[in-house]
């Protein structure tokens, strides 16, 4: 495929699953675009937590030097501050190559707002995350990826042995509080007035000595993003020195035209074990796939293993499904 404006592969998303897949795609001789709206969930985390020689950089900083990386590489195209507007499906008869996406040429158009380039891939890995919503609690950004997380493995050790809150509205708050409870013994549930820890849940939470409380959150206290105590629509403050939230997420699988891959309940896109979806020639890799929110090494992982698949599948290699 020698035309520049068609690429073997086509990679939407420019977060560690992307850049990572980009990596490994690219020194197997794959003519790679990776297009990269560089709005990442993470953008207001001030450190990074988890990854192999780069425990404590800060979000931004590991996505410039991955693509310092890929620029070595002339095989491998990094277009930021666009995104896909449109993916559909070119004709069979269109298609070149072989392997499992051979019938599977796709077409995107490029830009921010309105279309300003249209490519062709031979296969497509999305790569997108998934858009995140926080509880709806007053003022909750400015602690938010400072003294506030979403992600436990990633920041709780910072937090060890301090008063945490967790504050959220989903049915599996109470799995997150006996998770964070790990690192501290002076745990607080907030629910927000919503019913999501039953009587059973909130006994079993108390002997552990985790407090739950229903009242809605009307002030976050603290100063520049250090969080000091919460205060309750009872009048009644409860201090703390960090905390969790469990935000809600979803997949925005709004640009693909013409075809709609496999999802779960969650709206994750479902894969076979290797990041095939059902679509022939489209895969997933990171947040976007099942199980969902993963630490950026998990997801640069997955990248990885996808790019080796697609790889395989190109060339014929029967891989595991």
């Amino acid at each position: 495929m020698t035309d520049t404006n068609t690429y073997d592969v086509l990679v939407i998303g420019g977060g560690p699953a992307g850049l990572s897949a980009a990596l490994n795609l690219g020194r197997s001789l794959m003519r790679v675009l990776v297009v990269d709206a560089d709005r990442p969930r993470n953008a207001a985390t001030l450190n990074s937590h988890g990854f192999l020689t780069r425990d404590g950089v800060p979000p931004h900083e590991l996505r410039r030097i991955a693509r310092a990386e890929l620029a070595a590489y002339p095989n491998i195209e990094v277009r930021t501050r666009v995104r896909v507007l449109e993916l559909g499906r070119a004709g069979g008869e269109d298609a070149a190559g072989s392997g499992v996406g051979a019938d599977a040429v796709f077409t995107a158009s490029i830009g921010r707002m309105s279309p300003t380039d249209a490519v062709r891939a031979q296969s497509v890995l999305l790569a997108t995350g998934l858009r995140e919503t926080l509880p709806d609690v007053p003022n909750l950004r400015g602690f938010y990826g400072i003294s506030l997380f979403s992600c436990a493995a990633c920041d709780a050790w910072e937090m060890r042995g301090r008063r945490l809150a967790l504050i959220g509205t989903t049915d599996d708050l109470a799995d997150r509080a006996r998770l964070i409870a790990r690192w501290t013994e002076n745990l607080t549930v907030f629910t927000l007035g919503a019913d999501t820890v039953d009587a059973a849940e909130e006994a079993e939470l108390a002997s552990m000595g985790v407090a739950v409380l229903r009242h809605p959150i009307t002030e976050l206290v603290g100063d520049r993003g250090r969080i000091e105590a919460i205060r309750l629509t009872d009048g009644s403050v409860v201090e703390i020195e960090g905390g969790f939230v469990r935000p809600e997420w979803e997949t925005d699988l709004s640009f693909l035209r013409g075809f709609a891959p496999a999802v779960d309940h969650d709206g994750h896109l479902a894969t076979d074990r290797s990041g095939r979806t059902d679509i022939p020639g489209l895969y997933a890799a990171g947040d976007a796939a099942i199980p969902g929110p993963q630490q950026l090494i998990v997801a640069a992982g997955a990248g990885a293993r996808v790019a080796s698949v697609m790889v395989q599948d190109a060339v014929g290699i029967a891989s595991a499904h």
